[in-house]
């Protein structure tokens, strides 16, 4: 290879900030929020690293971080999430997210010597790494590059093999060659094996989505889901009576009646609504996360009104529901649950939310053990909300063959309709349809391999029912049986080949340290020191 010919550092300096600066703007449509636009998630990186690898590492790591920040912000800005446990939480995933670029800017040059290929896998093997450390904290894979893709069927095929990380590998790679490509002016004799080789394994990875997509349907027969909401009217009418019941003095000294009634008239709403599906062929009727409403000592009373709906109509009913303590200084939820009664009006499971959303939601945490039961319609599980967004605790239902997830959940206009998006991931990964039925936000089902069957709007609709239509039967992918696998082999990639620079640098220092033995006599080899 070819010597290239250095420009000035204030040349290169003046260049790198407007490839800086590039990167910024596309990486604000780019942050997983509602005004994604997919391409600038594959070029945004590509301008960083860029600015990086120009720049010395501390000047380039800040510029990077500062920008991240930025679009952290504006991704927890446009969600309506801005608060100071926020704050806090976008400074540390701000700077988890950054230190791929360090790695990079470290390490590629010193592996460059050896194999130039292997200098683009430092890049995207690290984002795999911050990714999977991102999605160990309690805020889940929110993070990922991956889901800024929702729209590329055929690419998220890959997820039913690596899940979510093998996509965003493909993504940073893609920035990796690319800025490779450009170091090297396009000279093709240069650019050629990594050019091949990386075009190759996406144009497979294309090819062989779009193969699964068109001759692996499922053809499973169907079994009518209806997901039910409250009506807007109903919904604004509660809300407005518990604001007059927030404070202790409040819920003490004052006549709880018309809380109760608000209650009971919300609740009544879902049991019409369920009537309804149910006699218009619904089998499996799913409520939203925190749809009823109850006082601790109405609950079981609550529940028999479900048992006796469901044996009259002879159908599954998914309750979410939200049992309140009301001799409280405020009205906190003790549980965030969900309970699916059968057609003989038994209690099948009794499930609550595992993962509250930090700094919002204070209920104890459930178990995280996610319920199943076989049905004449498929193996049925059950998850809340926000369980949806952590890997480990979704691929349970992958692990125990389910057919179908219910995701009873409750969004806000901020995270509407990303958040429901980005959990439709799950059932490409894992192999099951999925049905989740969301207030304030979109409810979606989709089968596992990403089709959507049914989608309504509640911000768009005053009668939020969303009928579909969903195959009984699931499949087992890859990713179920082995997990994380290729997260893992990516981490112990990026370690060898730290291992590999770390051993390098202490070789050269031996031989640069290492004494020379003057010859004595002309025939006589010198020495070198090295053992």
């Amino acid at each position: 290879m070819h010597a290239m010919k250095k420009q000035p550092a204030s040349h290169q300096e003046r260049y790198g900030y407007l490839w800086l600066a590039l990167g910024l703007i596309l990486s604000l449509f780019a942050t997983n929020g509602r005004w994604d636009i997919p391409i600038a998630a594959w070029l945004y990186p590509l301008f960083f690293l860029r600015f990086t690898r120009i720049s010395r590492p501390f000047i380039g790591f800040c510029g990077i971080w500062l920008s991240s920040i930025v679009a952290m912000f504006f991704f927890f800005y446009q969600s309506q999430l801005l608060n100071p446990l926020i704050t806090i939480a976008c400074l540390f995933f701000s700077t988890v997210l950054s230190l791929p670029y360090l790695l990079d800017r470290l390490l590629a040059p010193r592996i460059s010597v050896a194999s130039g290929l292997l200098t683009t896998l430092i890049f995207p093997l690290g984002r795999v790494v911050c990714e999977y450390l991102v999605s160990s904290t309690p805020f889940g894979s929110l993070f990922s590059l991956a889901y800024t893709q929702y729209d590329n069927l055929p690419l998220l095929q890959l997820l039913s093999i690596t899940g979510i990380y093998g996509v965003s590998f493909l993504m940073a790679w893609f920035a990796s060659v690319g800025n490779g490509i450009w170091e090297q002016h396009f000279a093709w004799p240069r650019i050629r094996k990594a050019a091949l080789l990386y075009g190759t394994l996406l144009a497979l990875t294309l090819i062989g989505g779009s193969i699964r997509l068109a001759f692996f349907p499922p053809l499973a027969q169907t079994v009518r889901v209806a997901g039910i909401s409250v009506g807007t009217t109903t919904r604004q009418t509660l809300l407005q009576q518990r604001r007059n019941f927030t404070t202790k003095e409040q819920l003490t000294n004052a006549d709880l009646s018309p809380l109760r009634a608000a209650f009971a008239l919300n609740n009544e709403d879902l049991f019409t609504r369920s009537q309804r599906e149910a006699r218009a062929g619904a089998k499996i009727i799913v409520w939203p996360e925190a749809a009823a409403l109850t006082m601790v000592e109405d609950e079981a009373k609550l529940v028999e009104r479900g048992k006796t709906l469901a044996r009259q109509e002879q159908i599954y009913l998914e309750m979410g529901l939200v049992v309140v303590q009301y001799k409280a200084s405020s009205l906190p939820a003790l549980h965030d649950r969900s309970i699916l009664l059968d057609p003989q009006g038994n209690v099948v499971w009794t499930y609550d939310k595992a993962h509250p959303i930090p700094g919002m939601e204070s209920f104890a945490a459930g178990d995280g053990v996610v319920p199943t039961v076989d049905t004449p319609y498929g193996r049925l599980a059950n998850v809340i909300c926000f369980d949806g967004d952590f890997l480990d605790l979704m691929r349970q239902g992958g692990s125990k063959q389910v057919d179908m997830m219910l995701v009873p959940s409750n969004d806000w206009q901020g995270i509407d309709p990303m958040h429901t998006q980005h959990i439709a991931f799950r059932a490409i990964e894992n192999g099951y349809s999925l049905v989740r039925q969301t207030s304030n936000g979109l409810a979606l089902t989709v089968d596992y391999q990403g089709h959507i069957l049914a989608a309504s709007d509640y911000f768009t609709t005053n009668e939020q029912t969303m009928i579909a239509f969903v195959p009984k039967k699931g499949v087992t992918t890859i990713y179920a049986l082995v997990g994380d696998l290729f997260a893992w082999l990516c981490i112990a990639s990026l370690l060898s080949l730290t291992g590999f620079v770390i051993l390098r640098s202490i070789q050269s220092r031996r031989k640069v340290s290492a004494p020379a033995t003057t010859p004595t006599n002309a025939g006589d080899k010198v020495e070198t020191g090295i053992l």
